[in-house]
């Protein structure tokens, strides 16, 4: 881990440069305050027409330890019944996708020195999602189930608001889709009704610089495969 990602970021660049999905943390709380100013920041993200399709789920304590556990415990004795509101990826997952989501899979598995095909370590690794990687707070984002696609991508910059605000004072965090295969835990346990799709989760803490699984960090692809300027 870059040695001045535990500090608080200058700017929204060093923000983005220093935003990486972090997998262990301290047990420091999080400051009250802090919580909320960064929650408080995402109402300014932008959205279509105005409508502010987020709705947030701000877990710490004793509430955040029951759910957590709840969702791990479903996954380690493999309970039945278990399905996402929604699908996350394409199947089958075409190129130049599939490589990329195996490449960072392979390589995260690698610096903690599971090896393919490591099942038992592999599934005791994945557990540790469940349980929001032990950060001090841990965030469910839920979103209307009558709303479509366009507030999806409003949602995303809401999270990327949350994330980016986390950043600036000093904090990290992963956005965790594996927390929305499990929604009906996450529903019984926050009493959310049906109406309203479990998104994802969101651990947020401040890093473990010590944990050999934050020293992973997947390649991005220049900005000539992405972008292209137009006179």
């Amino acid at each position: 881990m870059n040695s001045d990602s535990s500090l608080p970021a200058v700017d929204v660049f060093e923000a983005a440069r220093t935003r990486r999905s972090i997998r262990a943390y301290k047990p420091d709380a999080i400051a009250p305050q802090t919580l909320r100013e960064i929650v408080e920041l995402g109402r300014w993200a932008p959205s279509g027409s105005n409508i502010q399709p987020w709705r947030v789920h701000v877990l710490t304590g004793a509430t955040l330890m029951r759910v957590g556990s709840a969702i791990q415990q479903a996954f380690l004795t493999g309970e039945p019944g278990h399905k996402r509101d929604y699908n996350y990826y394409t199947d089958p997952m075409e190129e130049p996708y599939l490589a990329r989501k195996r490449q960072c899979g392979w390589g995260l598995y690698g610096t903690l020195g599971i090896g393919r095909g490591d099942h038992e370590k592999s599934k005791a690794y994945r557990a540790s999602n469940y349980v929001f990687f032990g950060a001090p707070a841990g965030l469910v984002l839920t979103i209307d189930r009558t709303l479509q696609v366009g507030s999806w991508f409003d949602y995303g910059m809401f999270a990327q608001t949350l994330m980016l605000a986390a950043r600036a004072r000093g904090l990290h965090t992963c956005a965790e889709a594996s927390i929305a295969s499990y929604p009906d835990i996450v529903r019984r346990e926050l009493g959310i009704s049906r109406d309203w799709t479990i998104m994802c989760g969101m651990a947020m803490g401040y890093a473990d610089p010590d944990a050999v699984v934050n020293t992973f960090q997947p390649p991005r692809i220049a900005m000539d495969e992405y972008a292209t300027f137009y006179d």
